[in-house]
């Protein structure tokens, strides 16, 4: 008798370890897919404001959470993703996290649910952005957008380089006889959902990638009318809202100005914070960066 209440006992005790176990591991589920989630900063392509070796916390609430088909993601397939009600919009200046649109190649826009990168947003759905002499503009938008400082730090590095309009790093999106390069880029529109564009040569380089992403099919332009098949393309009115992002090292930065335009499906939140720094070079602490707010 008193054995068998204590193996009982000890069956209940394992039981509460296993559904508390449980418990956590659900909570710790829910609180990754819907309210914050971590990064590693693995490159300088944000310094000064991350380095190499953060570790930032990402406020998916912000903008709202996604929910979308994992495994078909993994699997490489484009899936539909839905966004929760968020407690804000993206805002010019924010440090963004995102599923990088173009893994394969610069033309092409596909998810890629193990990539993410860490930008910031220099221009909204609506705004029509402009590079003068390696600044960056907003038509309307009187303040500073992005890093200044890096932005003029890498028009002398072309001056003292002597490097071309030709030149890897130079020439920017899309290419082609648009001729638009990170020292004088635009004026380019950045659309939201509901805008209508007449289509012709210009207009095809600037969003075929966005078009055919959107409709999933290929476009192709022949004496200056757009086609998808046969039929002939004459305006376009857009379904999603997209984001031109850019890093602060201008000079070492991957981002909008050579692959294009960021779908908003494609971010996942906000960055927030630094709860961890590592010198990956030394092994070290960087205990002064330690919960610092990303700004």
């Amino acid at each position: 008798m008193h054995k068998s209440f204590r193996l009982h006992k000890i069956i209940d005790w394992g039981i509460n370890i296993f559904l508390c176990i449980c418990g956590m591991g659900l909570l710790w589920l829910v609180i990754q897919v819907f309210c914050v989630t971590s990064f590693h900063i693995p490159s300088d392509s944000m310094e000064p404001e991350l380095l190499a070796g953060d570790a930032i916390l990402v406020n998916k609430m912000k903008y709202g959470a996604r929910l979308f088909n994992i495994m078909e993601a993994v699997n490489d397939k484009q899936v539909k993703i839905k966004r929760l009600p968020g407690l804000g919009e993206v805002e010019r200046n924010d440090v963004v996290v995102f599923n990088y649109p173009c893994p394969k190649k610069w033309k092409r826009i596909e998810m890629d649910v193990m990539q993410y990168y860490v930008k910031r947003c220099v221009a909204l759905p609506g705004d029509t952005f402009r590079i003068v002499n390696g600044r960056y503009r907003v038509d309307g938008y009187p303040h500073e957008l992005g890093n200044v400082e890096a932005q003029d730090r890498f028009m002398t590095i072309i001056k003292e380089r002597q490097l071309s309009d030709e030149d890897t790093g130079v020439r920017a999106y899309p290419g082609g006889t648009q001729k638009w390069t990170v020292k004088n880029f635009g004026p380019f529109y950045i659309p939201k959902a509901g805008d209508c564009i007449r289509l012709d040569s210009v207009t095809f380089r600037l969003y075929k990638n966005v078009i055919e992403w959107e409709r999933q099919e290929r476009l192709k332009c022949k004496n200056n009318h757009v086609y998808i098949g046969d039929r002939i393309l004459s305006e376009y009115c857009f379904q999603k809202n997209y984001y031109f992002m850019a890093g602060d090292k201008v000079e070492n930065s991957k981002d909008s100005r050579y692959w294009g335009l960021l779908p908003e499906e494609y971010i996942v939140g906000k960055a927030c914070r630094i709860w961890k720094s590592v010198d990956e070079n030394r092994g070290t602490v960087r205990w002064d960066r330690i919960w610092k707010t990303i700004k």
